[in-house]
């Protein structure tokens, strides 16, 4: 791989993810979201402010850029070298939406682009997340305990379905360390029973 096409996927998948979708709906709607419940720009803190419609519909565009990040170079180069810059543009693209250059370099916590990326790279790996994520979610309602989960079941399905030496795996252990270490402050709310769920 060129340094040309190292810096071209990393650009892309960086200002791809930097588009903050959570701030654009909440302005839309007379909303500052970073003043609004957790004061997380994400699709779960749109959810909480102005609905499960609107939450929606950020977590789709959210996972469309991790797509778009990881999928045009396996659309357009292909082989092993289109799935080596899909993983870096994927991974510069959950940095662009967790430190966005729009927001000051602030951002979401990078579950949902991590999701789209996923399917485009490692599907079934992205399957077995999703199983997890629901299991955790429809049993505690608690997005954050769900993320978690589905952070470390990456790495675990990544080493049975493609084994330590494939890149997917280290990509898969990486996208585990990075959701979870993002989540450090809902992890102390979980430990003290303070974290924010959707009980009713």
């Amino acid at each position: 791989m060129s340094p040309f096409q190292i810096t071209l996927v990393s650009v892309i998948g960086y200002l791809l993810g930097s588009i903050s979708f959570a701030v654009i709906v909440a302005k839309a709607k007379g909303v500052d979201i970073f003043k609004e419940g957790s004061g997380n720009p994400g699709a779960t803190n749109v959810k909480r402010t102005l609905g499960a419609k609107w939450g929606n519909l950020v977590f789709f565009f959210d996972a469309l850029k991790g797509f778009a990040a990881a999928g045009w170079p396996l659309l357009l180069v292909g082989g092993e070298l289109g799935l080596r810059m899909g993983i870096i543009g994927l991974v510069a693209a959950i940095i662009g939406h967790s430190f966005s250059v729009f927001l000051k370099f602030k951002g979401g916590k990078g579950v949902a682009t991590t999701m789209g990326g996923l399917l485009a790279l490692m599907p079934l790996v992205l399957l077995i997340g999703l199983i997890a994520w629901l299991a955790l979610y429809y049993t505690s309602k608690i997005v954050a305990l769900a993320s978690i989960v589905f952070a470390l079941s990456l790495p675990v399905s990544a080493y049975c379905l493609h084994g330590v030496a494939d890149p997917r795996m280290t990509l898969a252990l990486l996208l585990g360390v990075l959701i979870v270490v993002r989540h450090r402050s809902n992890i102390s709310r979980l430990l003290q029973g303070k974290e924010n769920s959707f009980k009713k």
